[in-house]
């Protein structure tokens, strides 16, 4: 009895003991200066994919809660790195600029950053203006249409992807790209319908077209050749969504009706 007490015991002691290389091993790798580098992309709403400024120069959105709660995790400060687009975002990744991100995927971005599991389905639709006589995604698709969408995100490229008759142009962030639709430069612009129902509270009469060009997943993702701190923040997101914390982000962030996935979730 004496042999099996002091055989668990030692077995709970290598466990432990893994558990915490294992934990110093992801925290290398995910606040390898000592703080936890949160990459954001700013945008005038909150979205799938994106945070917005509120008047006193804090940040409110999904990826904030999650940054924080992962910081408080880790045991380590956190500091938000703004960029004005995910695809900024992605890009600053060789500069070794941020730590961790929660960003859109598609197959482009996966050759740039390593990306864990899911937290977010996202959708990406347009949004028309009061007086257009676009009703369908398939009306945006039409020879004369002026599209529009922001560089270098998931969403755009889908759109650019999707349109045979006519083409899609780029603008650096979403604060240019509404103020071209409010204008009336624009008869459809691209982003995910998160970021498109604020929008249009925004401009009255104004309507987000149904259906979706775009099914993917807002995931989050880390520099590439980061395994301990990948497998860690998977783990993490895999948790925040069963204990409830990623609907109550969101829901706290506008957000709900913005689906999840299930725990696990890899794109």
């Amino acid at each position: 009895m004496r042999w099996e007490t002091w055989a668990m015991a030692l077995l709970a002691s290598v466990f432990a003991s893994a558990a915490a290389m294992a934990d110093d091993a992801a925290k290398k790798d995910l606040a390898p200066g000592g703080k936890l580098r949160v990459g954001i992309a700013v945008a005038p709403t909150v979205g799938a994919g994106n945070v917005a400024r509120e008047a006193d120069g804090s940040y409110r959105g999904i990826a904030i809660d999650l940054g924080n709660d992962l910081g408080q995790k880790l045991g380590v400060p956190v500091e938000f790195v703004p960029y004005p687009n995910s695809g900024a975002l992605t890009d600053a990744v060789d500069a070794g600029a941020w730590d961790v991100a929660f960003l859109p995927v598609d197959a482009q971005r996966k050759t740039r950053v390593d990306f864990g599991s899911a937290h977010i389905v996202l959708q990406s639709t347009y949004l028309v203006g009061a007086n257009s006589s676009i009703k369908t995604l398939a009306d945006v698709d039409k020879a004369g249409v002026r599209v529009m969408g922001v560089e270098k995100t998931a969403t755009a490229r889908a759109a650019a992807a999707s349109l045979k008759a006519t083409t899609i142009g780029h603008v650096k962030t979403a604060d240019e790209l509404f103020e071209l639709l409010k204008t009336d430069k624009a008869d459809a612009i691209a982003l995910s319908r998160e970021s498109l129902l604020a929008l249009q509270a925004k401009l009255p009469g104004s309507r987000v077209l149904d259906g979706a060009y775009l099914n993917s997943y807002v995931a989050v993702a880390l520099p590439k050749g980061k395994a301990s701190g990948l497998a860690y923040a998977t783990a993490f997101v895999d948790a925040a969504i069963g204990s409830g914390s990623v609907r109550r982000a969101l829901d706290k962030a506008g957000l709900a009706t913005s689906q999840i996935p299930p725990p696990g979730t890899k794109p």
